[in-house]
This record gives structure tokens, sequence and C-alpha cells, in this order.
């Protein structure tokens, strides 16, 4: 070949979080610890499979999987609403909330940013400072400028609330403004019922087009409180709502999301569902089947629900028990490193204020993989390596 026609094409450097993942699992040590990835394992370090979604898989068989409606299926989608709003939701009874069944929660945040690129183009999306790197990247890639609001107030290991409104208040009106509503990705740092409402406020009064990215419902308080700032905004205001089920379904390969926004009327509700469908047409053309089954076979049954929640409840707290030994066992090791940041955080992730420099540390000393940006999945956290975690934190924090 004499010519190459995509020879100026740059090589990816890879994604931050993934590449950590490989790096770990050619980490030949013995006693590694791997809290990077955002995945939930049990004490043995195991990606469970729930008793609810195992017990919906021997329901839902080996028949004929043909292609889902573009939209998805229809009992997930009403699974989906029932969850996120609650089967009580005046917006749900005015059928003003038109839902669709996505590629994981990720599908759902890239759907509604194509969405808003065709019918809201040209204004200007902000997300939090720090945030889940992805929401650059989806809302770039259908067209928009991606500004910062902030959120993370490195000296108090808290929310930046004051940061956050002045941001808020001074983008343009009617600017998109990616929330996340619970267990905050990366800092674990959620807003108070109070800084809801005013947030709320000034989104309302601006203008403002809300998309909130719930990808950790039940990991937080329960799966009702969760979602409780998404149900007091809805009843407020249209807005855009993406959920996921990889984290609470421990469903990560399946790949269920869901994408709802909240409209005037029912009339709307039914235009902008066909608008959605014409998004999943051109980009993905359906959801997954299996997926959609398990989901939509758990959320449609009393008892599977209910154990459903009994094991989301079971996760948590878990994730929160690690939290405490963790600082219990850093304290021990030393009275002059502040862990109670760790218990005031909430969730998968903790920001624990390290710099890259000792998280590299951690990595090559001891083989304590965190992220860059020095977050940590505490749900890679368990009895047997909390002792070395807590070491290696100190030894780093001290030195």
């Amino acid at each position: 070949m004499t010519q190459s026609l995509f020879g100026h094409v740059e090589p990816f450097a890879g994604d931050p979080i993934l590449s950590l993942n490989d790096s770990f699992k050619a980490d030949p040590r013995n006693e590694k610890v791997n809290l990077s990835i955002g995945v939930y394992t049990d004490e043995k370090g195991r990606i469970p499979v729930l008793g609810s979604v195992r017990s919906a898989y021997e329901r839902i068989g080996f028949a004929e999987r043909p292609y889902l409606p573009m939209d998805g299926h229809p009992g997930y989608r009403d699974g989906v609403q029932k969850l996120v709003f609650g089967a009580a939701h005046p917006a749900l009874k005015d059928k003003r909330v038109a839902t669709i069944q996505t590629i994981g929660g990720t599908g759902a945040v890239g759907i509604a940013a194509d969405f808003l690129a065709k019918h809201t183009p040209g204004r200007t999306v902000l997300v939090s400072d720090p945030t889940w790197e992805n929401h650059h990247g989806l809302f770039q890639r259908a067209g928009f400028k991606t500004t910062t609001y902030p959120y993370w107030d490195r000296a108090r290991r808290s929310v930046d609330f004051d940061g956050m409104i002045k941001a808020l208040e001074a983008a343009d009106s009617g600017s998109i403004v990616v929330l996340q509503p619970v267990c905050h990705n990366p800092t674990g740092v959620d807003l108070s019922e109070e800084q809801q409402a005013a947030v709320t406020e000034v989104l309302v009064a601006k203008g403002h087009i809300a998309v909130f990215d719930m990808a950790y419902q039940g990991f937080g308080t329960s799966v009702e409180a969760d979602a409780a700032f998404v149900r007091r905004y809805a009843a407020r205001a249209s807005c855009l709502v993406a959920n996921s089920f990889s984290k609470n379904f421990s469903l990560y390969g399946e790949r269920c999301g869901g994408l709802s926004i909240v409209c005037r009327d029912a009339d709307e509700a039914e235009r902008v569902l066909g608008q959605l469908k014409l998004a999943v047409r051109r980009s993905y053309s359906s959801p997954p089947m299996t997926g959609g089954l398990l989901v939509a076979t758990v959320l449609g049954n009393d008892e599977l629900r209910a154990q459903w929640i009994g094991e989301v409840d079971e996760m948590r707290t878990r994730m929160d028990s690690m939290r405490k030994l963790l600082a219990g066992q850093i304290r021990a090791l030393s009275n002059e490193v502040d862990v109670s940041f760790l218990l005031n955080q909430r969730g998968m992730f903790s920001f624990t204020g390290l710099s890259e420099q000792q998280v590299r540390a951690m990595r090559e000393k001891d083989g304590v993989y965190l992220v860059g940006s020095g977050r940590m999945c505490v749900a890679g956290l368990n009895e047997e390596n909390v002792p070395k975690v807590a070491r290696s934190f100190v030894d780093v924090s001290q030195g």
C-alpha cells in the first residue's frame, strides 16, 4: 500500500480507570488490592449474583429472544418509572414521563445528550468539578461545550456549596446542568436536603435544564430515600433522569439502564418518547433483551422486588461497615491522620484527598490500587485487606 488513509489518526491513550484495572490484573503480587474500578464485590472479592436476579433468570427461561422495541421492554420501562419516581408521583399519574430502556447508565446519558443536542442546541453544559469524566465526553460528542461548577472543597473534604450556587446563578439562563442526586462519583459527598432545595430554586429561576444521573440508587440511604431529590424536583419542573442497574442489580455486563424525561403534559411526553425512540434507532437500534427481562421480572413481582431491596440493603450496609472499619484501623495506627471524611461520605466511592504521587506510592509499594485523583472504591474493601490498606494509607499520609 503506497498511501495510508488513516496515517493522521492519533493513538488512544486508554481510559484511565479501565487501563488501571488492566494494570491491576497484570500485577503478579498475591496480596494486591483493587480499589479503582467502580464495581461492587462481596467479602470474598467476587461480583455477587443476587438471589432475586437468579430467581428471575429461572423464570424467564430460554424462550425465543426477538428484538425489543426501540424504547425497550414495557415491563422494564414501567419498573423504571415506579422505582425512580415512586408509583404515586403526580407526573406518572398524569402520564407526563417519557421513559426508555437504555444500554446502561452511560447509554442513558448519551441518549440524553443526543436528544438535547437536537432539541435544545447551542447551550452550555455544566458538570460538577470533579465528576465522572464521561459526563464531559458524552456531551462533547453530541456537540456541546462543557464547563464545570464547583463541587468539592478540598480543604474541608466536603461540598463547596457556596461556590456551586454562585456558578449556577452566574450561568446563562437555560443552561444544561448535570447533577448526581445521590452517592456522588467520585467524592462520595452529597447535598443535604436543604442544599437540594436551594439548588432547585436556582435551577427553576434560571430556567436551567436539569439532567440527573442516578447510577447508585439504594447505595446511599435506601432505594426510596435516594430518589427523593429527583422526585421533589420532578414535582416542580421538567427534567431528565438517567438511571443504571449495573451496580444495584449487579448486572454489569448486561448493560441495563433507563432514561426518563419529565414533560409538561401527556401530549408532550408522547412526542418526546417518539424522539427518544428515533435517537435510539439512529444509535444502537434497540436495547438488549435478557437484561431487560431480568430487571422487568424482578421489579414487576412483589416478592422478588422485596428480596432485591433487601439485597441492596445488604450491599449498602457492607460498604458502610467497611468505611467504619477502615477509619478505625487508620485511627489505631495514627491519631495524626484525619479520617472523619470517610464517615461523612457514602456510596461506592470515597475521595481520600491523597495526591497522585501518594496514590502512585501506594500502588508501587503495596499493590493498593486507587484512581490517580485519589478516588477509592469502598466496595473493594473487605475484612482481610482493610489492615493492609490502612497501613498503606497511613504510610503515604505521614511520609
